[in-house]
């Protein structure tokens, strides 16, 4: 930890990532200046259900939270960001979780898709999102159905269910406040986008009581006391968080954090249409209640495919080498097409390419997803600016992978921990104020090889679109 001695400190962070819980500390002009990690619990995968220790992950989050309290030497206004969609049920006298933390990974929630398949027009209308597994809704209806006494418990009132942000402020609150932010409630496929309310329609269609949610709360403003004294401010979800502090509501920028999963995010105007396939984001509601909305093309399970593999020893000059296609998605690819058919996949055999050249292959295949996601925004309206976040993002030959395809100036985000900071901003009140200190990405190749690659990847991945 980076010590905050003699600092004046603005707000604290704390960051529910998947893999690790970080908090942080912001000075007076937004920036961080000290930030502790604790380890997150691993998440054990068993044919498409990722579960991990739902009190053993609350408990890293206290302490993490504790050791940057240790170091502020004041009690500064708490931001909160989390992973978006993860979630549990527990038991509302003593707090003690009935159900393992079911991660955003989680797939269970495909029979529930397939069940309301002719159904997913009214789910995208009222949502701005496609009807996926990933979410809470159709995970819950599962679970819910797979165990009919716990929607017994929900009904009568004796358990309850939310995504972590809710467990943890819930938790951190004594039991007095069952809420969650409108950025993480509108991830759920049961708030209606528009009235940043519960829907009794989606409510019905997956068969979960509007009465067993928590209460929609603004993402900043909240005036939340908790038991260790602290006021939480802010609440969102992490994506959330790292598009307020990268990117100015108002600009024409755009914002790919690559990490555990991609995503490309790129403010809406009111009024602005939303490509076919992309999703509507609600980013925050602000302490007047107005909404900022952003576009969001998605990538899934990135650092998944990428962990057999020596992705650190690929350089540029690796890149565009044959003409062996990739996806590098082998959890099905995310927005704007969600193909649970269409993941990890090469367009000839690998078995004879050493682990260096497959991670060249895999990273191409980003590049590539990434750039066709760049060519649908810029094709609507032009984009000014692409600054790269995320700890993939740290590979050089991604940086001049994407910048090589990309329609525009690329830049390198600085600060690593964007989402937490973000989440600082909004508590602290100077969300519009900030500016991200970021370092334009300088191209040491210049052929047209990779571009051209690109050009045949669309021609290749257009196929693989087609149906059988």
């Amino acid at each position: 930890m980076i010590s905050a001695t003699h600092i004046s400190i603005s707000a604290i962070a704390l960051d529910l990532g998947t893999t690790a819980v970080k908090a942080g500390l912001l000075d007076g002009e937004g920036n961080l200046v000290a930030t502790v990690s604790q380890p997150a619990p691993p998440v054990a995968a068993n044919q498409g259900r990722y579960e991990s220790d739902a009190l053993a992950y609350a408990l890293a989050a206290e302490q993490a939270l504790a050791e940057c309290l240790a170091e502020a030497g004041s009690v500064p206004p708490l931001g909160l960001c989390s992973q978006r969609s993860s979630f549990l049920v527990w038991e509302r006298a003593s707090g003690r979780p009935v159900t393992r933390l079911i991660s955003w990974q989680d797939t269970r929630g495909a029979a529930s898709c397939a069940a309301l398949r002719d159904q997913e027009d009214v789910i995208r209308e009222l949502t701005g999102l496609r009807l996926t597994p990933y979410y809470f809704a159709p995970k819950l209806r599962v679970v819910l159905h797979e165990q009919p006494e716990l929607r017994a418990g929900l009904m009568g009132g004796e358990l309850l269910a939310g995504t972590l942000d809710t467990f943890l402020i819930w938790r951190w609150t004594g039991g007095r406040q069952f809420v969650t932010d409108a950025s993480m409630a509108a991830r759920t496929l049961l708030m209606a986008f528009r009235s940043q309310r519960w829907s009794p329609t989606l409510c019905e269609l997956f068969g979960v009581p509007p009465t067993m949610l928590p209460a929609i709360r603004p993402s900043a403003g909240l005036n939340l006391q908790l038991e260790n004294g602290v006021m939480l401010q802010a609440s969102m979800g992490d994506q959330s968080g790292a598009l307020v502090a990268s990117i100015g509501a108002a600009s024409s920028d755009v914002l790919v954090n690559l990490g555990t999963g991609g995503f490309a995010l790129r403010y809406l105007g009111e009024g602005d249409a939303v490509q076919a396939g992309y999703l509507r984001t609600l980013v925050y509601q602000d302490g007047n209640r107005r909404v900022h909305a952003a576009i969001e093309g998605t990538l899934n399970s990135l650092a998944a495919a990428l962990a057999p593999y020596p992705a650190g020893e690929c350089s540029i000059g690796d890149f565009a080498r044959d003409d062996i296609f990739c996806l590098a998605e082998p959890s099905g690819l995310g927005a704007p097409y969600f193909r649970d058919d269409l993941g990890m996949r090469f367009s000839a055999s690998v078995a004879h390419l050493p682990p260096q050249r497959i991670a060249c292959l895999l990273l191409e295949g980003i590049v590539f997803r990434v750039a066709r996601i760049l060519e649908d925004f810029h094709r609507t309206s032009a984009i000014g600016r692409l600054f790269l976040s995320g700890g993939l993002s740290e590979l050089a030959c991604l940086q001049q992978g994407i910048a090589l395809c990309a329609p525009c100036e690329v830049f390198r985000l600085r600060q690593k921990d964007a989402s937490l900071q973000g989440a600082g901003l909004l508590a602290a009140g100077l969300e519009s104020a900030h500016r991200a200190a970021a370092e334009k990405v300088m191209l040491t190749r210049h052929d047209g090889a990779l571009h051209e690659k690109f050009g045949r990847w669309k021609a290749w991945f257009d196929g693989l679109l087609q149906p059988a």
